[in-house]
C-alpha cells in the first residue's frame, strides 16, 4: 500500500529515549506503520526543528520507508489572511495537514508524534484505507475507551466521540480539559462548567485515516476559522472538530475502528517512567525488538 502517515513535531519530548536501545515513541510509530504496509512517512514539523529533526530522527529510517517533510508556520495561510502582530501559537492540527497537502497524495493517516498506538492499530487503520477508494470522502479513526487515556498528573484534551449502531461517527465533541476522577471523568469548560463523563467513552486520540479528498474540504473550513477566530491569539483549529462538521454536514463519514491495542502517551513529565515501562514489558512479550533499527 502507498499511503502516507503525517506527524507533527512539537518540542524534545518526542526524541526522549523510551525503548531499551534509546528508541523513542516516534521510532515506534514508524516500526508498526511499516509493519502495517504504509509506504511513506511524512514528518510535520517547524523549520526551526528541521536540521535537527532529520539529524536525530529522519536519518535513522533511511532504506525502511520513503521520507519526505512538510513545514507548519503561522504564515502559510490562505490568500487574504494574515498573522495578527503578536501571535506565536501554530494555528493547530487542521492546519498542519493542510501543510502537508501537496507531499500526500494517496491514503494516509495522521498521527500524533507523542502517542504510542500500539502494533494493532496501525494495522485495522492500514486495512481500512486499503479497502477505501483513493478519492473517496470516506474517512476512519480508531477510537480508544477515555478511562484508558487519561493520566494521573493533570488534565487532557480528548475528542470524546457518538457512535451510530453502524460503527460510524456522528459527532465529536473536542474536551479540553478532561481529567480523571474516582467514578469516570470530568471535563471543565471555559465558563467553568463541568462535563460528567463515565470514562468509558470512544475518544479520538488523533489517530485518523483520511484520503486526499479531504484536502479541499480542510481548506474551505480552516478558512472559516480564519475569518471567525483568526485575530485570537490562541485559538486552534482541531482536526476532530473539522472532522465533526464534515461528519455533520454529510459530505462524508468517518468509521471508528477498534483495536486490540493499549495507547499511552506522555502529556507530562510524570508519564515518562510509565510509557519506558509499558514499552519494556511489549519488548519483553515480543511484541518489539530490543532494538527496533538492529
Amino acid at each position: 500500500m502507498a499511503a502516507g502517515m503525517g506527524s507533527r513535531y512539537g518540542g524534545l519530548k518526542q526524541i526522549d529515549a523510551m525503548g531499551p536501545s534509546g528508541e523513542t515513541i516516534l521510532d515506534y510509530s514508524v516500526f508498526d506503520a511499516i509493519r502495517a504496509g504504509f509506504g511513506k512517512v511524512v514528518f510535520i514539523i517547524r523549520p526551526d526543528f528541521a536540521q535537527d529533526f532529520r539529524d536525530r530522527i529522519g536519518t535513522k529510517f533511511s532504506g525502511k520507508i520513503e521520507v519526505d517533510y512538510a513545514f507548519q508556520t503561522l504564515d502559510r495561510l490562505p490568500a487574504g489572511f494574515s498573522v495578527p502582530a503578536g501571535r506565536e501559537k501554530p494555528w493547530g492540527t487542521t492546519h498542519a495537514i493542510l501543510c502537508a497537502r501537496e507531499v500526500v497524495k494517496t491514503p494516509f493517516a495522521v498521527i500524533n508524534a507523542d502517542d504510542f498506538y500500539g502494533q494493532d492499530s496501525y494495522a485495522v487503520l492500514a486495512k481500512k484505507l486499503q479497502a477505501t477508494a483513493p478519492d473517496a470522502p470516506h474517512y476512519c479513526m480508531v477510537g480508544f475507551t477515555l478511562k484508558n487515556t487519561l493520566s494521573d498528573h493533570g488534565t487532557v484534551a480528548r475528542g470524546v466521540c457518538r457512535v451510530n449502531e453502524r460503527g460510524y461517527l456522528s459527532d465529536i465533541q473536542e474536551l479540553l480539559k478532561v481529567a480523571k476522577t474516582p467514578h469516570g471523568a470530568q471535563n471543565t469548560n471555559e465558563d467553568g462548567s463541568v462535563i460528567t463523563l463515565t470514562g468509558n467513552e470512544p475518544v479520538s486520540l488523533n489517530m485518523w485515516g483520511f484520503t486526499p479528498h479531504i484536502f479541499p474540504q480542510l481548506e474551505i473550513l480552516f478558512k472559516d476559522f480564519l475569518k471567525h477566530k483568526g485575530q485570537e491569539m490562541k485559538s486552534e483549529c482541531y482536526i476532530p472538530l473539522s472532522l465533526g462538521e464534515i461528519v455533520r454536514a454529510g459530505q462524508g463519514d468517518c468509521a471508528v475502528l477498534r483495536t486490540t491495542s493499549s495507547w499511552f502517551g506522555v502529556t507530562y513529565r510524570e508519564d515518562k517512567p510509565i510509557v519506558q515501562e509499558n514499552i519494556r514489558r511489549l519488548v519483553e512479550q515480543g511484541s518489539y525488538p530490543v532494538n527496533l533499527w538492529a
